[in-house]
């Protein structure tokens, strides 16, 4: 969509998405809303969630223990109202989906299962500059289980002229190494360059080669279409807290392909809230999985924590992925616009290193400007613009499709162009 011969404000009369922006609250500055842009790092508060809230906390003060049973939206089972709408998100089966913990513990617990080297089978590819955390990660369970991460960590590092990965040196490493590896793990959406990687791709190479493929998809869920299912993954998780507007730490999710439900015999941690639901509270020394991704729940719900991304997955379920990703795609392709103007008008050497194609992104940019970026960024921030800083050069932008327009864009590219010619 050619948006350069048409006016923001036209652009936002045309948007049929356009009246979910006033489902969100927006942070002020000077008396108005600020220009929102970072999402991929916390989401806006949905108006609907001091609703959800709120009847939690009469629940618990008219109910006392009994809102277990009696609440209005019943405790015990309460992790279950979010089966469905994670579902359509991640394109699984709703027996698939949990909805627990927090991201980097979901993939620990996961990898206590889908992570079992033997013999010389034991490697672990995943995608260099990963999130830190799952770095972290995965270099600790390699350690776990008495091997080298320096060894036995295979890492494919971005392209340093374009900053992203190379997905034939992706497929070229997996079968490179097809007869060591235990295990392919990488995040769905990078989280610095917001490169989509070629999920089912990626899963296919790996389980040609034999190992099992796991996907981080804290900047994917919510952001592009995912068919989990479809694809073959073994098992993802996420967090809540980006794309989804579950609030400051909500709790994450996690997808466990339907093949590995009902093992009994398969390692995993095990805790109450897995157990066999029938036979919970007979409270028996023996853990019975419950035959569905509920097996890997530890405790039992944090139901205020998980209350608030009701009200956003509401908001999920009534405009549907597709809607989302086609507003995402004409908004980012009207932010890769508005940034060449910038540069165009102002001399800057701006960069997006954020692939081009639509099936290699999401809805964020990622934006280099050497040297002047730190300035430039914080002219953005005292002039009310919130956007992402990334060492040493890059600003991540995200419009969100749900509560982003056309106009908070316009006004970040004449912001940008104000603080490149005050600081020049």
């Amino acid at each position: 969509m050619d948006t350069k011969q048409i006016t923001p404000q036209e652009l936002d009369q045309q948007d049929p998405l356009a009246s979910y922006r006033e489902q969100f609250l927006f942070p002020q500055h000077q008396g108005a809303p600020v220009g929102y842009f970072t999402g991929n790092s916390l989401g806006l508060q949905p108006r609907g969630v001091r609703q959800e809230v709120l009847r939690e906390l009469d629940d618990w003060a008219q109910q006392g223990v009994e809102g277990h049973t009696r609440a209005r939206k019943p405790w015990l089972p309460y992790h279950e109202f979010f089966s469905a709408s994670l579902a359509r998100l991640t394109g699984a089966k709703a027996a698939e989906v949990v909805l627990m913990n927090g991201l980097t513990v979901n993939l620990h617990l996961l990898m206590v299962s889908f992570y079992r080297p033997q013999g010389k089978r034991r490697k672990i590819l995943c995608e260099g500059k990963a999130f830190p955390s799952d770095q972290y990660a995965l270099r600790s369970q390699l350690r776990f289980h008495g091997l080298d991460p320096e060894e036995n960590l295979l890492e494919v590092m971005p392209d340093p002229e374009t900053g992203y990965l190379d997905e034939d040196a992706v497929v070229a490493a997996i079968d490179q190494n097809q007869d060591e590896l235990a295990l392919v793990m990488m995040g769905g959406v990078n989280y610095y360059s917001g490169q989509w990687l070629d999920m089912p791709r990626i899963t296919d190479a790996g389980k040609r080669a034999g190992a099992v493929v796991g996907w981080d998809l804290a900047h994917a869920i919510g952001n592009v279409p995912l068919k989990l299912h479809e694809w073959g993954v073994d098992f993802a998780a996420w967090c809540s807290y980006k794309y989804l507007n579950g609030g400051p730490g909500a709790t994450a999710g996690a997808y466990i392909h339907e093949r590995y439900h009902g093992q009994e015999d398969l390692p995993r941690f095990e805790g109450w809230w897995g157990h066999d639901k029938d036979s919970r509270f007979a409270m028996p020394d023996r853990f019975q999985p419950i035959p569905t991704a509920e097996a890997w729940q530890l405790s039992n719900a944090p139901v205020l924590s998980m209350a608030p991304l009701l009200a956003s997955l509401r908001l999920f379920d009534e405009v549907g992925m597709d809607a989302l990703r086609q507003k995402a795609l004409h908004l980012t392709q009207y932010l890769a616009q508005t940034l060449e103007t910038v540069r165009s008008q102002t001399g800057i050497a701006l960069r997006i290193i954020t692939p081009q194609p639509e099936s290699q992104r999401g809805c964020q940019l990622s934006v280099v400007i050497p040297e002047q970026g730190r300035r430039i960024f914080d002219y953005l921030t005292a002039h009310g613009v919130v956007a992402d800083w990334r060492e040493p050069d890059v600003i991540r932008l995200a419009p969100v499709p749900l509560y982003n327009n056309y106009q908070d864009v316009h006004d970040l590219g004449q912001k940008m162009i104000k603080a490149i010619k005050e600081n020049s």
